[in-house]
């Protein structure tokens, strides 16, 4: 394994070949991990092709000030208010915005090689699309199909939809593909390409701005785990509070927000850390934009998810930053993080178990930065931007090759 860091490079990869006319859809104006990971994707393909968003929002801004031709077509609201565990009512209510959203989106895609689904509901309409404009479709499947996130109903219309519609299903993970499969879509379909990251934000943090950073939020020279990720139940931010009255005098910086309507879990997690006498020491920073930074300032990452986290970005974030990386084991995870190598696996809802392997941790920091160090080396091999780069055009150009 080369752990040689400088020998990787941190720029996209560059080629000669003219780019294939893409067109990118998506259906949130907010930023998630599907939006930072499109970004990049767009970026590289941006002097061809074009971004067409459902939302308005800061995703729009951000994609702009990469240079990226970008567009709001605003889905009606009757398909934007689609939830995953909708019932039959909701979604035949559905079914003529989508009809609606699907022909405004197909004058656009005439002008393109390839419809591009950024996520589940993107492709559902693309897949109406695709028919409409007679152009190959790919889905980027960044969400574990099953009963635990998806009502039966949207599980079978999903990977109907894929298998007759569909020429590519990208799944970032493999536990992504396999649960694609289970719920009935075709393996010959799928193909795994890991979310990749770029590390050059990583090594640009100075220690100036981690000194300045942990001055910021008054936590001195005090242990501090970082929580970073969007606020979800599922996410399970509850479990790490539920842990912390066992770790004194440690900090947590919860960074994230309840960026898809969970903010009634967002205010119980406020009042279980003052319920528990922790709330001086749990700081809920909300969405930022400098995670890198606040990454390189705390002293290990912790990822508390407690159903199957489809690929889990904020674990390599955490490798690329050069911290020891503490995960619940299950979805992808595994297939990012070797338990006791390039990090620690514990089981999900284990507050306990949470609490032996912080602990562990910050007794040992030998025992950290040897897992801290093996796990960047495993991100920059395994998890880079060019590897995600790479990994796309490859799928894209085998599906045009097809195509032609």
């Amino acid at each position: 394994m080369n752990t040689n860091s400088d020998s990787v490079p941190s720029q996209p990869l560059k080629d000669n070949k003219p780019k294939p006319k893409i067109l990118f859809i998506d259906h949130a104006g907010v930023m998630g991990g599907g939006q930072y990971s499109l970004l990049d994707i767009a970026r590289h393909f941006t002097s061809s092709s074009k971004v067409l968003l459902f939302a308005d929002g800061p995703f729009r801004e951000r994609l702009q000030q990469a240079g990226v031709s970008v567009e709001v077509l605003s889905a009606p609201r009757k398909v934007s208010g689609v939830s995953r565990q909708a019932s039959l009512f909701h979604d035949l209510r559905a079914v003529a915005g989508v009809l609606q959203l699907a022909r405004s989106v197909a004058k656009h895609a005439r002008d393109y090689d390839l419809i591009y689904a950024n996520g589940q509901k993107p492709m559902v309409v693309s897949a109406f699309v695709a028919r409409l404009a007679n152009k190959p479709l790919i889905w980027h499947l960044r969400d574990t199909l099953t009963v635990q996130f998806e009502s039966r109903l949207h599980l079978w219309l999903a990977t109907t939809l894929a298998n007759c519609f569909v020429a590519r299903v990208i799944a970032n993970s493999k536990a992504t593909a396999e649960a694609f499969v289970q719920s009935g879509g075709r393996a010959n379909l799928v193909q795994t390409v890991y979310n990749g990251i770029s590390v050059a934000p990583f090594r640009a943090v100075t220690s100036e701005q981690v000194a300045a950073a942990r001055q910021q939020f008054g936590v001195g020279s005090a242990p501090v785990i970082g929580a970073f990720g969007r606020i979800a139940p599922w996410k399970g931010q509850h479990v790490l509070l539920e842990a912390l009255p066992q770790l004194p005098g440690v900090h947590v910086l919860f960074v994230g927000d309840a960026i898809f309507g969970e903010d009634a879990y967002g205010k119980r997690l406020r009042e279980q850390a003052a319920a528990l006498g922790v709330a001086d020491r749990a700081h809920f920073l909300g969405f930022r934009q400098d995670i890198p930074l606040l990454m390189s300032a705390v002293d290990m990452v912790v990822h508390t998810a407690v159903e199957a986290e489809p690929f889990g970005r904020v674990l390599v974030e955490g490798m690329l930053a050069r911290k020891p990386v503490v995960a619940t084991r299950g979805g992808g995870t595994p297939e990012i993080i070797e338990n006791g190598v390039s990090g620690l696996l514990v089981p999900p809802s284990d507050a306990k178990a949470l609490v032996v392997a912080i602990g562990g941790l910050l007794a040992n920091p030998a025992s950290a930065q040897r897992l801290a160090e093996a796990g960047h080396a495993v991100a920059l091999q395994r998890f880079s931007l060019e590897a995600l780069l790479a990994g796309v055009t490859r799928q894209v150009d085998e599906v045009l090759a097809r195509r032609r």
